[in-house]
């Protein structure tokens, strides 16, 4: 079983899940990780993007409209953390998806946990 850590950052709870561990790839990991989240009173889960499934950047899939969904409704920010700019140059849909996530509050995509801490900062 993969560890994961809490981490204040800008007074904001984050669990920052390890790279190993079981893969992001549908509702069921994203209700595992809500109730890791919610057990240790996390607001936000950063994820490595080592260990999102495929599938979830192949928007046609469901995958990822599945683990948003699922976020959304628990009120727990995901953040995808890792480079995904080749994924995200092959398909205009995951290019247009990135985007409109990151301008929202929800679901963020970013490079490392420098940007994330920096996105977490009060403005």
């Amino acid at each position: 079983m993969a560890a994961n850590d809490l981490l204040t950052t800008h007074g904001v709870a984050v669990l920052v899940c390890d790279e190993d561990g079981r893969k992001l790839s549908g509702g069921d990991t994203a209700l595992d990780l809500i109730g890791d989240a919610m057990g240790c009173h996390a607001e936000v889960v950063a994820v490595p993007v080592e260990r999102v499934a495929d599938e979830f950047f192949t928007l046609r899939s469901g995958v990822a409209g599945d683990v948003v969904q699922k976020f959304v409704t628990y009120r727990i920010r995901l953040v995808i953390v890792g480079d995904i700019a080749s994924r995200v140059a092959d398909s205009d849909a995951l290019r247009d998806f990135v985007r409109e996530a990151n301008r929202g509050t929800q679901v963020w995509f970013v490079t490392d946990r420098a940007a994330l801490e920096e996105r977490l900062a009060p403005a």
